[in-house]
């Protein structure tokens, strides 16, 4: 199936939230049971139910739009991460928030986004613990649980509330660069937060709960494709932590309302 249409667009985030809602059921089912785990790292998890949701995911998309590529987190784990192209690209991660989950703690979500010429067109990122299903579509807003949302409109980073995460990596270097950027970030706004998903944490500023987010050496393009595009579409920024244009394939990425950009990137300036 081809995009020769831009209602297809509408087909395409259809059979996303569909796909979505059924791997969000898979988690539901298991939030509150016994997870067998496996490390992929030290600190960087994987269970049973990420893998069965996105081959669960993998195989709604592929029966619908048999032409496109997928870009999985947990076959790019093994296999190593595809090059993006700028073909129509399904990129997924079927559960967000592993390491929450497997502490049932509740901000975890199924995150599929499409990419186009390199750029996300559609996405949808879905909490089933909280039912919380954010929409978007390139040019047509975002949306939760479909009601429109929009970015907050915080001016001053004094007042504003900043999201990021630690990460995986615990070597020495990755470590202080992260606790000196924090210490020097947190005298500059009102307070920090760090829930343990990247998506959930683009979708927060979305809806105007966040009005910044950093986040240094993301797991991959799964995290941030579906975010990414639901942000801007609610008038929000995401962009390369040092001001220039945002590279989903980076592992590097910082993102704001429509006004505090520029204060974010002074605020980091010299620890990125």
């Amino acid at each position: 199936m081809g995009l020769q249409q831009g209602e297809d667009l509408e087909l395409c985030l259809s059979v996303a939230v569909d796909a979505a809602k059924k791997a969000g059921q898979v988690i539901l089912n298991s939030f509150h049971k016994a997870k067998a785990v496996e490390l992929k790292g030290m600190h960087d998890l994987v269970t049973e139910t990420d893998k069965a949701c996105e081959e669960a995911i993998f195989k709604q998309l592929r029966e619908a739009f048999e032409s496109h590529k997928f870009i999985g987190e947990e076959t790019s784990s093994i296999d190593g991460i595809p090059l993006l192209t700028d073909a129509p690209t399904w990129v997924v991660d079927p559960l967000d928030g592993t390491t929450n989950f497997v502490h049932r703690f509740p901000f975890v979500c199924v995150s599929i986004g499409l990419v186009i010429n390199k750029v996300p067109v559609v996405g949808v990122v879905y909490n089933p613990i909280l039912d919380e299903l954010f929409t978007g579509i390139e040019g047509k807003g975002a949306f939760l649980n479909g009601e429109r949302i929009y970015a907050s409109s915080q001016e001053s980073i004094e007042n504003a509330l900043l999201a990021t995460e630690v990460g995986v990596k615990r070597d020495t270097v990755t470590v202080d660069r992260t606790t000196n950027l924090l210490n020097q970030l947190m005298y500059k706004v009102r307070s920090l937060r760090l829930s343990g998903s990247c998506a959930m944490n683009l979708c927060g500023l979305a809806c105007g709960r966040l009005d910044l987010f950093y986040e240094i050496g993301f797991g991959g393009p799964w995290d941030v494709a579906a975010g990414t595009l639901i942000l801007r579409e609610a008038g929000g920024l995401v962009f390369d932590p040092h001001g220039g244009e945002f590279d989903m394939m980076s592992h590097l990425i910082a993102a704001s309302n429509g006004h505090l950009k520029q204060a974010l990137v002074e605020g980091m300036a010299g620890l990125v």
